[in-house]
């Protein structure tokens, strides 16, 4: 494993980048070099801006949730810390495909199925979604994922199986902080030998996190409604992941 200080030794082409991310070769093929930025994002593009230090924030934070999901048995993309903004990940072909998991009915369930926000759901909700920003994401279900042929059956089985125990880990393991996991998106790629793992990030950007006692938000949801205060939230989850205090 590569694992150096600078990232300019080891960032090569730009493969790919993205709203809040970028990815680079590195001299391994089966390695790449993955950035997090402080651009921002929300409503499928059309609203856009500037969250600082973000990239360094949420480098940090999905570090230590993929480091806490290898260690209880899920396999990610995840190979080490480079820096304050660089990740090496593992090169994947990525499904196209957003599994979402919900807990407590907010955004666009709650809009969708006239739910108050904040209504807790007896059981986690899984949802699909086409990566397809020009298109905003359309919900989609099995048969339009088996149609267009984003992945197998067997595959899509394997993905949810991930995501409800990655929902299990994660639900338990925030509260202990005092953060409740209300919803999140996961995005799945096959490695090299034919593995299902885990890629993307996990993060305030993809996440919501709600403060367990007072109910404050500490997500982009701070960016996308104007609360203020976004930095400040993003910070508060590194802290209490940090810390292991709420």
């Amino acid at each position: 494993m590569m694992l150096q200080k600078d990232p300019a030794a080891l960032r090569g082409e730009k493969l790919y980048e993205g709203k809040a991310k970028a990815l680079f070769s590195t001299p391994d093929p089966s390695i790449m070099l993955m950035e997090f930025k402080d651009d921002a994002t929300a409503f499928d593009g059309k609203k856009k801006g500037t969250i600082v230090e973000k990239g360094y924030f949420n480098a940090h934070i999905s570090a230590i949730l993929n480091r806490y999901l290898e260690q209880n048995g899920i396999h990610t993309h995840f190979l080490g810390q480079l820096s304050d903004r660089y990740h090496l990940v593992r090169h994947m072909d990525m499904f196209g495909l957003e599994v979402v998991v919900r807990n407590i009915a907010a955004g666009s369930l709650a809009r969708r199925l006239g739910m108050d926000e904040g209504t807790l759901l007896e059981k986690p909700v899984l949802e699909h979604f086409l990566k397809a920003d020009e298109l905003g994401d359309p919900w989609i279900n099995a048969y339009h994922v088996d149609a267009m042929g984003l992945c197998t059956p067997d595959q899509l089985a394997i993905m949810e199986s991930l995501a409800l125990k990655i929902n299990r880990l994660l639900t338990d393991h925030l509260e202990t902080i005092g953060l409740t996991l209300v919803d999140y998106k996961l995005e799945f790629g096959v490695d090299p030998d034919g593995n299902v793992r885990l890629g993307d990030e996990i993060t305030p950007d993809t996440c919501r996190f709600w403060d367990s006692t007072s109910g404050d938000k500490l997500d982009k949801d701070r960016f996308r409604q104007d609360m203020g205060g976004v930095e400040d939230a993003y910070a508060e989850v590194l802290r209490r992941l940090t810390t292991g205090q709420s």
